[in-house]
């Protein structure tokens, strides 16, 4: 469904992207991890066309990259930035009813879905987006972004400083994207959650691409750990 070939990107004269290679399918969960400034944010930004970019962004079958982020968004790529960028003086109910617009016809999600999942977000629909709690924000982005139905979704650091319990209720939630057929692609730090449901995982190091393979044969290459993930 998503094909990165050889994908680079600027910030001014810093050549952050290095000739990115990746891929991710349908009801597939793919992790992308490394350490804080090695491009993991900014590819999740190139596949939206947030920033300039050269190289190839396929999504089923069609070339995404020079596109305007709207464009990409209505051909069914949906992004969950890493600083939620909710609507802080709206309603919760607000909030995802804006994420209906432009919602693509083919309805995996509707709010009685997110509901049920989030039982926090429909006791506090009548409330302020602002006055939630960081795990409560974190449910509405990511609810946010399903209700415009996409076929993959881009999940950028969603588990940062939240508690225990939060991070088990949105594993849950990406385990039931990837169930009802979307792909995701998980951008995160920490390697406990996606040791836990991805599939396959991505290592990036200096802007390129250093392991690919599954969780399993990344916790036996040590060496990858403790060179390129590692404190």
């Amino acid at each position: 469904m998503l094909k990165v070939t050889n994908l680079h990107a600027y910030y001014g004269p810093s050549h952050v992207l290095d000739g990115v290679d990746l891929n991710a399918s349908a009801g597939e969960i793919v992790a992308l991890h490394g350490r804080n400034g090695v491009g993991r944010s900014t590819t999740c930004k190139a596949l939206m066309g947030l920033i300039e970019a050269r190289g190839s962004v396929r999504f089923k079958g069609e070339e995404l990259l020079g596109l305007q982020p709207h464009k990409v968004a209505r051909m069914g790529l949906g992004d969950v930035p890493e600083d939620r960028a909710i609507f802080a003086d709206l309603t919760v109910y607000e909030n995802l009813v804006l994420g209906m617009h432009g919602a693509r016809t083919q309805k995996r999600w509707d709010l009685a879905d997110i509901y049920e999942l989030f039982p926090q977000l429909k006791e506090r629909r009548d409330v302020q987006a602002g006055m939630l709690s960081g795990g409560e924000q974190q449910m509405l982005t990511m609810s946010r972004t399903l209700m415009g139905n996409p076929d993959m979704l881009l999940i950028d650091e969603p588990t940062e400083g939240l508690a225990p319990m939060i991070v088990e209720q949105l594993a849950k939630l990406i385990l039931e994207i990837a169930a009802r057929g979307a792909g995701v692609l998980l951008i995160e730090q920490k390697l406990t959650i996606a040791l836990k449901i991805a599939s396959r995982v991505y290592v990036m190091g200096h802007g390129r691409i250093v392991f690919v393979g599954t969780p399993g044969e990344l916790q036996e290459a040590s060496d990858v750990r403790k060179e390129w993930l590692e404190v």
